[in-house]
């Protein structure tokens, strides 16, 4: 009898376990579906392209070729439509419609269909191509069905997504998947911090909304991997990053994103051991813009930030977002890792809009003395180079000539200005190498160094020396 009741006991958590986990996975979407497709709407957009038209038919000539570009010259122009198609989605009756900025960037005419399949004529109310967001208007008295923005933060890897969109001009077109990751970076746009699904995402779905299970947007339909079609690997812009620019989008028909003024790089082990961090985290300052709000506050080369207004930085790519988020104008408390202790700093913030970047420039290629330890050959840095880069004139320093193929630091560029080690100025060759020989005499056998690069930009380097 102990044996039967065991048994049932066994039986019922199985069968309850079971019955928990198959309610999470939807027997159908066509509900769900019905009810959130009128406000999904296909988008079309034209232009006007000119090309010229080859005088000399018969004659043609490879790629690259001086004769192709020759006879180009005296072709004649003509013009011609260029269409586009992509996805967006209604969130106010009036007909406000939200996409990505690439579906209509560069268009002179953008058509909606929506309401049945109706076509409408749309304006642009703001873009912003940074995060790749449009916000556009239908032109009419007519009203629509809307959806809502969700909570992005609460989708956890494994949640059922639904896609709508308009792929390869097939409006429409319902897609189901799982949330596969969080907090993706591909590359694509300068803010990114997507959600990754595998519900089937192909051209044309871009600017669609994802859904979750409530039919709540949670993303917007962005990207995919590859060029041949979707292979189960899309990307969203999460809905909470979104939504802070469509809302600034809708009130001032631009985006204000916070500015600090400092350029930033990850804190490697190797870094986070010679400045006594615990463990590898927050964003290393590279250099800082003169005059930006991280200049007036005080903030150097070579500090760490640790956490910016309360919130804790673990990795480099976290904070531009953060600080792309908040206020302009808004006084923050940064809290950051100098000469092995934590400092905080107060920090106004600016607008990154009306900031000017730091302007590249392309460095001469020297040559001289040999540092064995890095297996690299330096020479001095001679006033030219500081002229030709742009860089205050009392800066010093060396600059790399050779670099053998052995070097612990073989990947940085000949050219590349070496301006510190250990967070001590460098004023020759030989000062280089005698820290880098009492680096070399330590337990750690590692050694920082500062390098401004061919792009201008200075990098803190943990080297593990051999």
């Amino acid at each position: 009898m102990k044996f039967q009741r065991s048994t049932f006991i066994i039986l019922f958590i199985i069968l309850f376990s079971h019955s928990a986990f198959s309610q999470e996975r939807p027997g159908s979407f066509a509900d769900l579906t019905e009810k959130l497709m009128p406000a999904v709407v296909n988008i079309s957009t034209s232009k006007t392209v000119v090309t010229k038209t080859n005088p000399f038919p018969d004659f043609e000539f490879p790629p690259g070729s001086p004769f192709e570009d020759m006879f180009k010259e005296f072709g004649t122009p003509q013009k011609r439509k260029s269409s586009a198609l992509g996805s967006g989605f209604i969130i106010d009756k009036k007909g406000i419609v939200i996409t990505n900025n690439h579906v209509i960037q560069g268009a002179e005419d953008i058509f909606i269909r929506a309401n049945g399949d109706k076509e409408y004529k749309a304006k642009i109310l703001g873009t912003d191509p940074l995060s790749d967001i449009a916000v556009l208007e239908i032109i009419t008295d007519d009203k629509f069905e809307t959806v809502k923005f969700g909570n992005s933060d609460t989708a956890r890897i494994g949640d059922w997504v639904i896609a709508i969109g308009n792929p390869f001009g097939l409006g429409g077109t319902v897609t189901a998947g799982i949330v596969s990751a969080r907090n993706r970076n591909i590359g694509m746009a300068r803010y990114e911090d997507f959600i990754q699904t595998d519900a089937s995402i192909n051209s044309g779905n871009s600017g669609g909304p994802l859904f979750n299970m409530k039919g709540e947007v949670v993303g917007i339909n962005t990207a995919i991997l590859g060029q041949s079609g979707s292979i189960g690997i899309g990307f969203a812009i999460p809905s909470n990053s979104a939504k802070l620019v469509i809302d600034q989008l809708l009130e001032f028909g631009e985006t204000k994103r916070g500015w600090l003024g400092v350029r930033i790089q990850t804190v490697t082990k190797e870094i986070a051991d010679v400045e006594k961090l615990k463990k590898a985290r927050g964003a290393l300052v590279a250099s800082v813009a003169p005059g930006s709000p991280s200049d007036k506050a005080g903030i150097k080369d070579g500090d760490i930030i640790l956490e910016f207004d309360g919130k804790k930085i673990n990795e480099m790519q976290e904070l531009p977002l953060i600080v792309a988020q908040t206020e302009v104008g808004k006084v923050v408390n940064v809290k950051i890792w100098r000469n092995k202790k934590e400092v905080n700093k107060k920090i106004t913030l600016g607008r990154l809009e009306t900031s000017e970047d730091f302007k590249a420039e392309k460095p001469r290629v020297p040559k001289t003395t040999f540092i064995d330890g890095l297996k690299i050959e330096v020479r001095k840095i001679a006033r030219d180079d500081l002229e030709q880069k742009k860089i205050p004139l009392n800066t010093t320093g060396v600059v790399i000539s050779k670099i053998e193929t052995n070097s612990p630091v073989n990947y940085l560029k000949v050219g590349d200005l070496i301006v510190e080690a250990q967070k001590r100025n460098i004023k020759s060759a030989k000062e280089l190498n005698n820290l880098v020989n009492a680096a070399l005499r330590t337990s750690s056998k590692t050694i920082l160094i500062a390098v401004i690069n061919d792009q201008n930009q200075k990098r803190y380097i943990g080297v593990k020396l051999k």
